[in-house]
């Protein structure tokens, strides 16, 4: 996998990516936690106000994994859109998209990280977890449980853990 910034031309795979992946959880539109109202809007949500939106392409060129960091603060970032396609997941290319996502935090300044997944992705919480993350409360929405996480990268490090 080779991991590059977000294109204008990447937004109908990133969307297709983003369906599928959230499909594969059992969320969909309307139930609570979906949204996708950003993906348009990519390069000023993300790119343009202090944050980074990047692909993971495979060799033939097809995006299959993504995974954005939206500013919060000077000092905050929000790790989000984390998802690799349900053919390539369980091969390190999450743990890879991680790892790029929280260095490129730590070159953009920021002190902590934030994020959230749902109980329906246990494989992202684990994801997080091995990557020093820490939970930091939970809040139902619609009937789904939201998972809230944050993580320090200058002080855990982008290590991985073995478990």
């Amino acid at each position: 996998m080779r991991i590059r910034r977000y294109r204008r031309s990447d937004l109908d795979s990133v969307r297709a990516l983003h369906q599928v992946c959230l499909a594969q959880v059992g969320l969909f539109p309307g139930d609570g936690v979906y949204y996708d109202d950003d993906l348009p809007r990519i390069e000023e949500i993300y790119l343009a106000d202090g944050g980074e939106f990047l692909v993971g392409e495979a060799v033939e060129g097809r995006v299959m994994a993504m995974g954005a960091l939206r500013r919060v603060d000077d000092a905050s970032g929000e790790m989000c859109r984390l998802r690799v396609h349900p053919e390539f997941q369980r091969r390190g290319f999450g743990d890879r998209m991680v790892a790029e996502l929280e260095s490129r935090a730590i070159g953009l300044g920021y002190a902590r990280l934030r994020g959230d997944t749902t109980l329906n992705q246990p494989a992202a919480i684990h994801l997080y977890r091995k990557h020093g993350w820490r939970e930091i409360r939970r809040e139902g929405r619609g009937e789904h449980t939201v998972v809230y996480m944050e993580k320090d990268p200058l002080i855990s490090s982008t290590a991985v853990s073995t478990e």
